[in-house]
C-alpha cells in the first residue's frame, strides 16, 4: 500500500520555522522524485520545492527561495522541507508529492496544514 505521510505542520508566527516531514512507503522511493506542493484557500495548488526528474538537482518557487531547503534521505524513505522566516503568505495547506522518474506515476499525501500567524 502506497502511502505519503506529512507532519510537521502547525500555527509559527511570523519570522518563525518549521520543518515538515514526509514519510513515504509502499513504492520504491529512490526511483521518484520528491518535492512539496502547497494550496491556500481559494488558489490553486502550487509547486513549493521538488527534486528534479533525474534527482539531481532541485527546483523552488520564487517566492520560497533562500527561505525553505527540500532534502531527502533515501535510507529513510523520507523527505523533508526546512520553512525558515515564515511569512503569512506562506500559510496553506502543504503536500507531499512523488513523480516516477520515467513512468510518471505520480502519488500525493494527505496534506498537513501551516498557518503563519501573531
Amino acid at each position: 500500500q502506497v502511502q505519503l505521510v506529512e507532519s510537521g505542520g502547525g500555527l509559527v508566527q511570523p519570522g518563525g520555522s518549521l520543518r515538515l516531514s514526509c514519510a513515504a512507503s509502499g513504492f520504491t522511493f529512490s526511483s521518484y522524485a520528491v518535492g512539496w506542493y502547497r494550496q491556500a484557500p481559494g488558489k490553486e495548488r502550487e509547486l513549493v520545492a521538488r527534486y528534479t526528474v533525474t534527482s539531481s538537482g532541485t527546483n523552488y518557487a520564487d517566492s520560497v527561495k533562500g527561505r525553505f531547503t527540500i532534502s531527502r534521505d533515501n535510507a529513510k524513505t523520507t523527505v523533508y522541507l526546512q520553512m525558515n522566516s515564515l511569512k503569512s503568505e506562506d500559510t496553506a495547506v502543504y503536500y507531499c508529492h512523488a513523480l516516477h522518474m520515467y513512468t510518471r506515476l505520480e502519488y500525493w499525501g494527505q496534506g498537513t496544514q501551516v498557518t503563519v500567524s501573531s
